[in-house]
């Protein structure tokens, strides 16, 4: 199992309501620093981390059915798209993708928030 982040500020990182399990917004953070690579590698970074958090709660990406996806740079959306089909595969859950002014991590260009479904 992929070991889950901690998160940057007070908040829980993925919590169960009922039959959906929320995960925060997931950065590209691996030991605490942001992975080198770009938007690129930040995304796959991402996507890993939220795999973790969903792991603990004994769901996978499969059962994801909405992610909220936040850019720095909307210049980088066609990467950011392609590193994001490359960690989902298959599966297109619904996704809304907004441009930010900044994420919480100094130099982070991406954000993942998931939301998935997994009856208990």
């Amino acid at each position: 199992m992929i070991a889950p982040q901690k998160p940057l500020g007070p908040y829980t990182p993925v919590v169960r309501a009922g039959d959906w399990i929320i995960v925060s917004g997931q950065l590209g953070l691996a030991d605490g620093a942001l992975v080198e690579g770009g938007v690129a590698a930040q995304t796959t970074q991402a996507i890993t981390n939220l795999v973790g958090q969903l792991a603990t709660m004994g769901a996978t990406l499969s059962d994801v059915v909405k992610t909220l996806c936040f850019l720095t740079d909307m210049d980088t959306f066609a990467t950011f798209n392609e590193a994001y089909i490359g960690g989902f595969g298959d599966h297109r859950p619904a996704r809304s993708t907004v441009g930010v002014a900044a994420l919480p991590a100094a130099g982070a260009g991406v954000e993942i928030e998931a939301w998935a479904f997994k009856p208990q």
